[in-house]
């Protein structure tokens, strides 16, 4: 007789493998909007499965769905996922991680007007565009807005801090 648990398998952070956070500026009808992409390479021991399953955990644990509608950060005070933008980078922080990149000037200053950052964070893998390497606009554009990788992702409207206030 075969059993199966109903226990949810607790989050590792090993099992994420390599998390990447890309920034990128795209036009909206009122000025660029400030974009963050953040996904798993798949390359922990489990491999992408494994990958997109702790990416999964670590979203529902922290109050976000994967595929869900846009949640405002701002109006959940509770949401343990923020944004910090200092000395030209920016830093998404929430339980069990911090992920961070440079963005590109246009970002800064878009992120500047605005006050907030778009966050899609896709259960999806991309082993493609990892950490140093350049990744080509076009495979950004098709990647972050493939039908697959946004139904796979919690989107957040993350208000934009720094240290000084």
């Amino acid at each position: 007789m075969t059993s199966t648990s109903s226990e949810t398998r607790p989050f590792r952070a090993a099992d994420l493998g390599t998390l990447v956070v890309l920034a990128w500026s795209g036009a909206a009808p009122d000025g660029d909007m400030p974009c963050l992409l953040a996904y798993s390479l798949g390359d922990g021991a489990g491999g992408p499965e494994a990958a997109s399953s702790a990416v999964e955990r670590l979203l529902l644990s922290t109050g976000l769905r994967p595929g869900g509608e846009l949640v405002d950060a701002a109006a959940r005070p509770g949401l343990a996922v923020s944004l910090l933008v200092e000395a030209g980078r920016a830093v998404v922080t929430m339980p069990h991680l911090d992920g961070q990149c440079v963005p590109p000037p246009e970002w800064l200053a878009a992120v500047g007007r605005r006050g907030h950052a778009y966050l899609v964070f896709t259960t999806r893998p991309w082993p493609e565009a990892g950490p140093g390497r350049p990744v080509d606009p076009g495979a950004l554009a098709a990647f972050a807005g493939a039908e697959e990788t946004l139904h796979a992702a919690a989107h957040i409207l993350l208000p934009a801090r720094g240290l000084r206030g």
